[in-house]
């Protein structure tokens, strides 16, 4: 299990680092769709969708995600953000603390626009701004989520959510951001991609807190999607990926943080 897994995260990485920074826009457009086409499909099955109906949802909203930026004009309204944004910081923990179903298909159906549409339509506005600054962005999922897992594993002991996700510890969200903050020393040493962070004293405190509060949200969006499996009673979201499961589980993180990343960066 583990070969497998280190391989597909290879080539996962081979195949997004090469659309990042080898695609055109319109190629990268194109690549983002796909994406979201297939976290659609996948976020239809958890809503207890059939095969015809997954294609007609996930069909909808990559229309939708095509045509925001047609009707506003180059990028998405700050308002798409900002409702994300307000979905992920207040809404989704409220259901969690309650421990309560997103109940009934429509709903459900109806959060995956909130949460999925906007967090693809900030992968098109952050690569625009710049593919490092994209990449950076994604590296706060990627260190927050393997710190959490390393520390929550070796030294887990009080549970964070153990009605949701039961791996999870509050240990590990400590590690996660230690690990963090440490990336954003290093990002503001190695030049960050928005120069608006370095411009003064509170440069490096600005961009920690920043980062810190994007891992926060990547946390909140990883246990929003595993009560969504919950709910569904199942594992993985899909088995597209080969020993990582489907697309969602790689991405609930960072869909839940990208739309407050474009607010933080680029507005």
């Amino acid at each position: 299990m583990l070969k497998t897994r280190t391989l597909t995260a290879a080539v996962l990485l081979a195949v997004f680092g090469s659309a990042l920074f080898l695609l055109a826009q319109p190629g990268w457009i194109a690549f983002c769709t796909a994406l979201l086409g297939a976290a659609a499909w996948e976020w239809g099955g958890l809503a207890s969708l059939a095969p015809p109906g997954r294609f007609i949802y996930s069909s909808l909203l990559v229309l939708l995600f095509v045509a925001i930026p047609q009707l506003a004009g180059a990028y998405a309204p700050a308002w798409v953000y900002t409702a994300a944004g307000v979905f992920w910081v207040v809404l989704a923990p409220l259901w969690m603390s309650r421990s309560s179903p997103v109940g009934g298909t429509p709903l459900l159906l109806a959060v995956g626009v909130l949460a999925l549409v906007p967090a693809f339509a900030a992968l098109i506005e952050l690569r625009a701004g710049h593919p490092w600054l994209l990449l950076a962005v994604l590296g706060t999922a990627w260190i927050s989520d393997s710190a959490a897992y390393l520390v929550g594993r070796r030294f887990g002991r009080r549970k964070l959510a153990p009605s949701i996700s039961p791996g999870k510890t509050w240990e590990g969200v400590a590690g996660a951001l230690v690990a963090v903050a440490v990336y954003a020393l290093a990002w503001v040493a190695l030049g960050a991609p928005d120069n608006r962070w370095l411009g003064g004293p509170l440069a490096i405190p600005a961009l920690a807190a920043v980062l810190l509060a994007l891992a926060v949200v990547g946390i909140i969006g990883d246990l929003f999607e595993s009560l969504i499996k919950r709910q569904a009673g199942v594992k993985d979201s899909g088995n597209l990926l080969p020993g990582h499961g489907g697309i969602l589980d790689r991405i609930d993180a960072p869909v839940a943080m990208l739309p407050l990343a474009v607010l933080a960066f680029m507005r």
